[in-house]
């Protein structure tokens, strides 16, 4: 008999919405770098800033700062754009995240449409790897959108956990249990595929759980909730907590006895 050995899962900690509180005045407070070595210090393995085309949050100045002074990795979320790809080639992030972006959209509202645009994200996807940096796609959890990604090169899928999420909010419990299945096979299909297997969109204290417990999920994204988490208790207390919660759920699978 033996334990089950499971990866270490990685939290990395979204801190664009520190920046969209700095825009709406102006100014440098409140400092997503500051917030970057509080979530650090607090648990966190990395950080992720999404640079958008419209910069409506974190800035070209933003990223600088960040790639300079961070002791963990920072995993830039990016549109499959030459802009983009030249910002990131520049400063070499540990990864580079590409996902959907649509100006109108208060959030990222779902996956790449890697299958109808692999024309497009292979020379992408190749032009990063070169730059040396790891490159994860954003994409819903469809086999499709999975066996693409690996198709143009992809080293890491980030699943999309929205509908999870709104499924929980909703108290849907079929939709749920749906969704987390859904996630799980995902996983798994992706992980077959030689992908590392990331997720992320939505997550809370209350829906962290049964994604910690996939195998297969070795990093969660978290921002919007733990920004918002931190109005009300501190940035540091918040990511504490969110830590704790995977990595309680992750040991109860790793406690499991085998054969």
């Amino acid at each position: 008999m033996m334990r089950a050995v499971l990866p270490p899962l990685r939290l990395g900690v979204n801190i664009d919405h520190v920046a969209t509180i700095r825009n709406a005045r102006g100014g440098r407070h409140p400092d997503p770098l500051r917030a970057a070595h509080l979530a650090i210090e607090a648990g966190a393995d990395g950080i992720t800033a999404h640079l958008r085309e419209d910069r409506r949050h974190i800035s070209d100045a933003d990223i600088a700062r960040l790639k300079s002074e961070l002791t963990r990795p920072l995993n830039l979320e990016m549109a499959a754009t030459s802009e983009m790809v030249a910002i990131a080639t520049r400063h070499v992030p540990n990864a580079c995240c590409l996902v959907p972006e649509n100006r109108q959209e208060r959030t990222t509202e779902g996956g790449l449409d890697v299958a109808g645009q692999r024309s497009h994200l292979a020379p992408v996807v190749a032009d990063l790897k070169d730059a040396g940096i790891r490159v994860s796609l954003f994409i819903e959890p469809e086999l499709s959108a999975i066996e693409a990604s690996a198709a143009v090169g992809a080293d890491i899928v980030e699943l999309h956990t929205g509908r999870y999420c709104e499924f929980a909010a909703a108290d849907d419990a079929k939709g749920v249990a749906s969704e987390v299945a859904r996630l799980a096979k995902a996983a798994r299909d992706a992980a077959a595929l030689g992908l590392e297997v990331h997720a992320g969109h939505g997550l809370t204290f209350n829906t962290v759980a049964p994604l910690a417990r996939m195998p297969e999920v070795v990093e969660l994204n978290i921002g919007h909730f733990l920004i918002g988490e931190a109005i009300f208790g501190g940035l540091h207390g918040a990511v504490r907590r969110m830590r704790a919660l995977m990595d309680e759920a992750r040991h109860k699978v790793a406690g499991r006895v085998s054969a």
